[in-house]
């Protein structure tokens, strides 16, 4: 007798999207597909065959991928390998399965960063036109005016090209809260210069949705799968907001 397969709903809630009532709840609102097409209550799928997805965002993490969120510490570097023989990121996490930064942080950066084997995800969280914000705190010489920091906000000439609109906070006097979408190199670092107030300090706080305060620098843990769906809307509506 052939495997039925396990209910969509149960598959659902053991994927961080809920209750299995939540879950039902999805699959009536018509927002569930399987393999393409709408789902209704009661089907039955194979979750490592069956291609699951709600609101468009794939569910499921594939057997085999991993996802390790880091507190960088200064003086490593964003790499899989450097030929200085500097220490590097996937030093600090488990080295099987093989894995890799998503994005980078120069090494004088500290805070959060993610490491992974999954390609799709890294693709887009790193590629621009998905939106996915990331936060950092930068303590820089002098005391930014209110001029400067209006500079920051609506985008600044860099070598490059002009940078996109950003969240800028002055948090105290010579610290900024900034958010931004792009992922140039050293670009807060960058930016944060061209207004004339040069970083001396630059910590990452938030990828997307993802923050930890108590994670120590050094420090790794494994996503929980909510994190990971969440991860993943953030790149969907990014994308939507970007094309709308």
């Amino acid at each position: 007798m052939s495997d039925p397969g396990e209910r969509l709903q149960k598959v659902l809630a053991q994927a961080g999207f809920g209750s299995r009532r939540v879950c039902e709840d999805l699959i009536a609102d018509g927002r569930v597909t399987v393999n393409g097409e709408v789902a209704t209550l009661g089907r039955r799928v194979h979750p490592e065959h069956d291609r699951i997805e709600v609101d468009g965002v794939p569910v499921g993490v594939r057997p085999g991928l991993v996802y390790y969120l880091l507190n960088k510490p200064r003086g490593v570097v964003t790499t899989a390998h450097d030929p200085q023989g500097r220490r590097t990121v996937v030093e600090l996490v488990p080295s099987d399965p093989r894995v890799f930064p998503v994005g980078r942080l120069d090494a004088d950066t500290e805070g959060l960063l993610l490491v992974t084997n999954d390609g799709e995800l890294t693709h887009r969280l790193t590629h621009p036109s998905f939106g996915v914000e990331k936060e950092y705190v930068a303590q820089v010489e002098g005391r930014p005016s209110r001029g400067a920091v209006r500079r920051l906000r609506e985008g600044v000439e860099l070598d490059d090209g002009m940078t996109a609109p950003a969240k800028v906070a002055l948090i105290e006097p010579n610290v900024l809260r900034i958010v931004i979408h792009e992922g140039r190199n050293r670009q807060v670092r960058r930016m944060c210069e061209a207004v004339g107030h040069p970083v001396v300090r630059l910590v990452r706080t938030r990828i997307g949705p993802l923050r930890d305060p108590k994670l120590r620098p050094g420090a790794w843990r494994p996503l929980e799968t909510a994190e990971v769906r969440a991860l993943e809307r953030a790149t969907t509506r990014g994308a939507e907001q970007v094309e709308g």
